[in-house]
């Protein structure tokens, strides 16, 4: 099962990304869900990162990618913009498959 983890902040404003697993269709690398899911997610990657010149706390390696931006970046219009896309984009995903993606969101812990 891939799990993808939409988090909010306290203004509700889209605030990071995790994603772990491996939806498991077929063998490891060769699986279109899972190549699909994780390319979403690299290129909202890759546009908060080159297109909107940010700074993230980001991670991956095979079966986790861990994506945060900084809390002053949030209501810029192409970092939602971006970030709305991917969360629409696996969600989809995830409907036409749910025994192998599931999304949620949850709100981030101040501190």
């Amino acid at each position: 099962m891939l799990e993808v983890v939409f988090y909010r902040d306290a203004r509700r404003r889209l605030s990071a990304i995790d994603a772990h697993g491996h939806v498991e269709l077929t063998r490891r690398g060769k699986d279109h869900v899972c190549a699909a899911v994780s390319a979403i997610l690299q290129a909202a990657w890759l546009g908060l990162k080159e297109h909107v010149g940010l700074s993230l706390d980001a991670f991956k390696e095979s079966g986790t990618l861990s994506l945060r931006w900084p809390a002053r970046s949030r209501d810029d219009a192409a970092v939602k913009a971006i970030v709305a896309t991917a969360e629409l984009a696996v969600r989809e995903i995830a409907r036409q498959y749910p025994k192998h993606v599931r999304v949620s969101r949850r709100t981030e812990k101040a501190g």
